[in-house]
């Protein structure tokens, strides 16, 4: 009797990809999660990536099949005014990565949406039974998974697309390195070091605040946001900017970095500086780092996933910070004078702490927008800005993990003085 073709597919995905059975039972625990029970359209779409990958149709993968077989849109609708299948598949991403940073998931196979894609990849981890593997294993869960021989390769265009997004990048970055160099002059001609004869005894909180990075003898990361739907990697063209931001990256961020390095400089310590969706889970235990921004910075919604305070999306998909040591968890939203034109009020956090996964100090200063971003730095710049938040906390705060939520009006596009709402410690 001969084999049919569909029989033959089957064949093969039995002998070149993990067992469908342990892909589904997996893709099963990953939607019934709460990172994805609260959206309707990102179980929809890894449910429909990951069937139609183990279906043997990988291929049939684009951004305009997706809208129409698993949104609804008719044939004809345009990706440009409707990117609803990039910027879903860019926050599945994120959650993804969110699900396996955690240590509750250890040793679960691995799903896997790469960036350029929406073709998910599988892998299975290896079993440790020593304990003292479990970074090692930690480690394996964020690394990019490779694409599974099973899966078509990305097609030729895809990879131009990715060199066409590799040189924005390296555009970006040019950008960053001058924006910083005059931002850096500025703030180092602003800075006001005591003379030795006024100098304190005691190190100042600012000074104390930073000893986590500027005492380290390591290379110092400094981690960056940038959102991933910002670049249009099907029509490989970049949409036009909005008011205040450098292509994909705005400018509140850039002046977060020119403040955060700053602290540095009279210690020659030496930094890097990296797009979130370049940065992997070794460079991050290579020494300490520092999160500049947090919804367009996957690593910042990870390690704050699991705080006293962090950033969440409520029940409808409006973004807010919320302190989940009060019952009911209270949260801080944007506020606007036209919604969606004219901020009022922005909301940010400022954390320093001792990652558990990594094993380094950390660093954050993310905002719900770029507004609340550039608040927390110049919480962290500014003596007296420094010294009220630090007013509410214990007296060993530097001998603590320490996070405070910071308001700032924002008038005309830039934020006032940033004010303490909140601040824990454990």
């Amino acid at each position: 009797m001969g084999i049919s073709p569909q029989s033959e597919k089957d064949t093969i995905l039995a002998e070149s990809l993990p067992s469908a059975v342990l892909v589904r039972e997996q893709l099963r625990r990953l939607v019934a999660h709460p990172l994805f029970t609260n959206s309707k359209r990102y179980p929809v779409l890894l449910t429909y990536a990951v069937e139609q990958t183990l279906l043997g149709n990988a291929g049939d993968l684009k951004e305009r099949t997706i809208g129409v077989e698993a949104f609804g849109r008719e044939p004809s609708y345009d990706v440009n005014l409707d990117p609803v299948v990039r910027t879903t598949a860019a926050e599945v991403r994120k959650r993804l990565i969110q699900y396996y940073y955690s240590p509750d998931h250890a040793g679960e196979l691995v799903i896997e949406l790469p960036l350029g894609s929406y073709v998910p990849s599988f892998r299975e981890l290896a079993h440790h039974s020593s304990a003292s593997d479990d970074r090692q294993v930690a480690a394996e869960h964020v690394k990019w998974l490779p694409q599974h021989p099973m899966v078509s390769e990305i097609p030729l265009a895809d990879s131009k697309r990715e060199l066409a997004r590799s040189a924005v990048y390296s555009w970006l970055l040019t950008v960053i390195a001058l924006l910083f160099a005059l931002l850096l002059g500025f703030g180092i001609g602003r800075v006001r070091t005591p003379s030795p004869a006024t100098r304190p005894s005691e190190p100042s909180n600012l000074a104390r605040f930073w000893e986590p990075i500027t005492a380290t003898s390591s290379r110092i990361t400094y981690c960056l946001g940038v959102p991933t739907d910002s670049v249009d990697l099907q029509s490989r063209t970049v949409p036009p900017i909005p008011a205040g931001e450098s292509a994909s990256l705005n400018v509140y961020d850039v002046i977060t970095l020119a403040r955060s390095i700053a602290p540095l400089v009279p210690k020659n310590g030496e930094f890097r500086v990296m797009a979130a969706s370049d940065t992997g889970f070794a460079q991050l235990r290579e020494g300490p780092f520092v999160l500049i921004g947090a919804f367009d910075n996957p690593w910042t919604m990870r390690i704050t996933q699991d705080l006293p305070i962090g950033f969440e999306y409520d029940n409808h998909h409006v973004r807010e910070v919320v302190d989940r040591t009060t019952s009911p968890k209270r949260n801080w939203m944007l506020e606007w004078q036209v919604p969606g034109k004219s901020l009022a009020r922005d909301y940010a956090v400022v954390a320093r702490l001792h990652d558990k996964v990594t094993g380094e100090p950390v660093i954050i200063l993310a905002g719900i927008l770029g507004e609340g971003t550039e608040a927390a730095s110049e919480v962290v710049s500014n003596q007296a800005y420094l010294d009220a938040v630090l007013q509410k906390a214990p007296k060993n705060w530097d001998q603590l993990n320490f996070e405070a939520v910071i308001e700032a009006n924002v008038i005309e596009g830039h934020p006032g003085p940033p004010t303490v709402v909140a601040v824990r410690t454990w």
